[in-house]
């Protein structure tokens, strides 16, 4: 398997875990500290895709 769709998934699923886990009775530092750890999982998303984007000529609307 791919190691970037393997990381991609594992960032997912921790997002859903943390989803999950607002869900429930939490403390207020408790929901901060989940928040935060959402925002963090996001970000790694968002930097994965934006490292596998193609770049120039490969860039979808390139145009000689």
């Amino acid at each position: 398997m791919d190691e970037r769709l393997a990381r991609l998934r594992t960032h997912q699923a921790n997002i859903g875990h943390y989803q999950n886990l607002l869900k429930t009775n939490l403390s207020d530092v408790e929901q901060e500290f989940i928040e935060k750890r959402l925002a963090e999982e996001r970000f790694a998303i968002a930097m994965l895709n934006s490292m596998s984007a193609p770049k120039g000529r490969d860039a979808p609307g390139f145009h000689k």
